[in-house]
């Protein structure tokens, strides 16, 4: 992907700057100039230009008095003034939402009576009692822990005064299922009610974003509150969904937000993008506390644009965000990681071979995945479920929170689980999930891998149902889950194998003098990142964020190891990530960089209209209001291209369908004598003389783009495909020998390329 557009076509450049600075005065004067309709891409080219013929102004004032001096100052540093505040308020939100989830989440099993704001783990910090395993509740073995801190009660225990036995279990039962059903429909109904567009996971429409495309109101307010609270409310419900993909939506729309404290970014799209950008990278600083992963994050998976400045801007806003969070110390330890790992053993090189499996298998798992996926949320869009949504909320969270209890794997949270999945094996098997002491098995290992391959089965089937439902839900700590599972199983049989048979040559020369050479923890680490990395298709983002997660800096062989195998494997088995798949279902107009365009074709097979069909234009100085306005009212297009006349077909310039109906409204509206018959110049002076008893005339010279990006009906596709990316194009103008034939969009660029792919063209909704 190209991410330095502004160093790009420094001719066009030139020319665009010298076109801005004749008419940035004058087209300011019309209310709305320079903004852009819901559901359009923005002109990067045209933005990026007013931003340079704005800073050149600025400049060019500071000269003139201590005042302008100062002006120039505070917009030097605002991009960086403006992340700093967006870096402190991700920090703050996501620590607030943290422990609300934390909070919310123990509510399920039990209160503490003398503190009902206190979760179970800060209830019993007097008791000495503060791991996580104090929060698991998942057998007998963990009775004599629990019967220890007697500040925390379950529900079992406030109304029958008991924690054991089957009626004690039924009361907890009950209790976790009503309050998973009114976290998931407060959840539903707060997003159906107030904010529709905080549902689901938000990083699929981020990428849109940033690629130029704009949805009024999804990165507003009311969205930042709902989601906010929608996600602290879904997860808490035991939904399988993780906060960390949504806490990227939530920290865009903050940035979005204060951006408009910020004149330069508030009212500059492609400028605007620049915050976005680094408030993306807060957001998966303080949802994995990596902040280095976060920055990778942005730049390798959803920015579009992404200059040097940029670059360093992302690193500091997720570096302010990452020191918050680990100030509020949500997690009530000394690490800002979600999962930290306390082993630091190093790893065997013939390990690498179940390393690579395991990457294969997480691939083949992630393939699997998003084409169920794809299939159950196209059938939502296109069946009357969709109309339904808070009901579809309420159906399958109680089927999960049903099917979870009996499990003790699935009925901790999953963050807990995944934490129990990569903790070090010690000679304790009361968890289950270890070998322990010599050659011989630890007991109940097998019944513990039995219950965790139920609870893969039950969590790939559910998180296929559950991502996409219209509550806030991500796919970082599912996919992470489900890796983990697998890696653990594969762990523990290779631990059982070195136990049993140290002799044989792939153990004798490093596990003969070692009863524990082989870690299972380590394998569930690998297993997460290569199901992560086959679900979104990250690779060097992926391995940060997985040894930032961790701690385990040791690890990161065996982590790229399974990444770039999973990768490998997804592609072969499927193009796309789960994020480009969403964009393609919902027909976003999203031209991925990363795809090669390989057909030769050329501009004339592209072209709208074709050779035998007119084309829509405005003439320089023949036409008048009343022929322009039913014009606008005959057709549909965004932008009409300015010739010198129909006969000569001579390209002047380009003018948008938005600019042309506020500078109609605006003349009609404040200038008098403007009548339907009054003409409309777009040049300075007429080629013929005007009637000097007939209306006066309008000027609209500056809203005309005089430097269009043109191309001739011969250019290769595949360049043209590259000019979209590379410059953000919304279209370019196709002439022959000078003379205007046609128009290409970036909708006619992701159709043809639909076509080309046999897919459907109509696909695609929007331009």
């Amino acid at each position: 992907m190209e991410k330095y557009l502004p160093s790009k076509f420094n001719e066009h450049h030139r020319i665009v700057f010298a076109h801005a600075e004749n008419v940035r005065t004058n087209s300011d004067e019309i209310p709305g100039i320079g903004q852009y309709d819901d559901f359009h891409t923005i002109d990067w080219q045209r933005d990026i230009a007013r931003d340079r013929m704005r800073h050149r102004y600025i400049v060019k004032r500071k000269q003139k008095s201590i005042l302008d001096l100062v002006r120039g100052a505070h917009d030097a540093w605002s991009g960086w003034l403006c992340v700093l505040l967006v870096g402190l308020v991700t920090g703050a939100v996501a620590g607030v939402i943290d422990i609300g989830a934390s909070w919310m989440s123990d509510l399920k099993y039990g209160l503490c009576p003398q503190a009902f704001w206190l979760n179970q783990e800060q209830c019993c910090w007097s008791t000495n009692e503060t791991s996580f395993e104090l929060k698991l509740n998942i057998d007998k073995k963990f009775a004599a822990k629990l019967n220890n801190c007697s500040q925390w009660m379950m529900w079992s225990e406030i109304l029958t005064q008991s924690r054991e036995g089957f009626g004690a279990y039924i009361v907890s039962y009950i209790f976790y299922i009503v309050w998973a059903l009114m976290f998931a429909s407060l959840a539903a109904g707060l997003v159906r009610m107030f904010a529709p567009y905080a549902c689901g996971s938000g990083i699929p429409e981020i990428k849109t974003i940033l690629s130029g495309f704009i949805i009024r109101g999804y990165l507003g307010k009311w969205t930042l509150i709902i989601k906010s609270v929608g996600i602290m409310l879904a997860v808490s419900a035991g939904l399988s969904l993780g906060k960390e993909g949504p806490m990227v939506h939530i920290a865009c729309c903050i940035g979005n937000i204060l951006s408009y404290l910020f004149p330069k970014y508030g009212r500059n799209e492609a400028k605007k993008r620049e915050i976005l950008s680094a408030a993306a990278a807060a957001g998966v600083s303080v949802a994995f506390g990596a902040p280095i992963g976060g920055v990778l994050f942005s730049l390798e998976e959803v920015s579009y644009y992404f200059p040097l400045k940029t670059l360093w801007r992302s690193f500091f806003c997720a570096l302010v965000a990452a020191f918050v969070l680990r100030s509020i110390n949500p997690f009530g330890n000394e690490h800002s990681v979600l999962f930290y790992v306390e082993y630091n053993k190093p790893w065997i090189f013939f390990e690498l071979v179940p390393f690579v499996t395991l990457g294969i298998i997480g691939g083949i798992i992630a393939t699997m995945f998003i084409k169920a996926n794809i299939w159950w949320c196209r059938y939502r869009k296109t069946s009357r479920l969709g109309q339904y949504p808070v009901t579809e909320v309420l159906v399958v969270t109680a089927i999960t929170a049903v099917i979870a209890y009996p499990n003790p794997y699935t009925r901790m949270s999953t963050s807990q689980l995944i934490y129990l999945l990569f903790s070090q094996c010690g000679a304790s098997p009361e968890d289950g999930l270890c070998t322990a002491q010599g050659d011989t098995s630890g007991p109940g290992v097998y019944g513990a891998v039995w219950l965790l391959v139920l609870a893969f089965i039950f969590k790939l089937v559910t998180t296929v149902f559950t991502f996409g439902m219209k509550v806030p839900c991500g796919l970082f700590i599912p996919s992470l889950c489900l890796g983990g599972i697998v890696g653990r199983i594969v762990g523990i049989g290779m631990q059982t194998l070195s136990s049993n048979y140290p002799h044989i040559w792939i153990f004798s020369a490093d596990c003969s003098t070692s009863e524990d050479c082989i870690t299972p923890g380590l394998y569930a680490m690998v297993g997460a990142a290569a199901v992560l990395g086959g679900v979104t298709r990250m690779t060097v983002s992926l391995v940060v964020i997985m040894f930032e997660l961790t701690g385990g800096v040791r690890y990161i062989v065996p982590l790229m190891a399974a990444a770039m195998a999973s990768k490998w494997v997804g592609d072969a088995l499927g193009r796309q990530g789960i994020y480009d798949a969403h964009i393609n279902l919902n027909g976003y107009p999203f031209l991925d960089s990363k795809e090669e365009f390989t057909h030769t074709s050329l501009a004339a097979d592209v072209m709208q209209p074709k050779r035998s069909e007119p084309l829509s234009v405005l003439t320089q100085d023949s036409m008048t209001v009343e022929d322009i306005e039913v014009l606008l009212k005959d057709t549909e297009h965004n932008g009409f291209p300015v010739v010198v006349s129909r006969e000569s077909q001579y390209l002047v310039g380009f003018v948008l369908r938005r600019d042309l109906n506020l500078a109609l409204e605006n003349a009609r509206r404040k200038m008098e004598g403007v009548t339907n018959d009054s003409l409309v110049l777009f040049n300075t002076a007429p080629s013929q003389p005007l009637n000097p008893s007939g209306p006066p005339p309008l000027n609209l010279k500056k809203i005309l783009d005089m430097a269009p990006i043109t191309i001739t009906d011969q250019t290769p596709m595949e360049t043209v495909v590259d000019m979209f990316r590379k410059l953000g194009l919304r279209q370019t103008l196709v002439t022959h020998h000078g003379r205007l034939l046609g128009v290409i969009t970036k909708k006619d660029v992701l159709r043809y390329i639909k076509q080309i792919d046999n897919e459907d063209p109509n696909s695609v909704l929007f331009n």
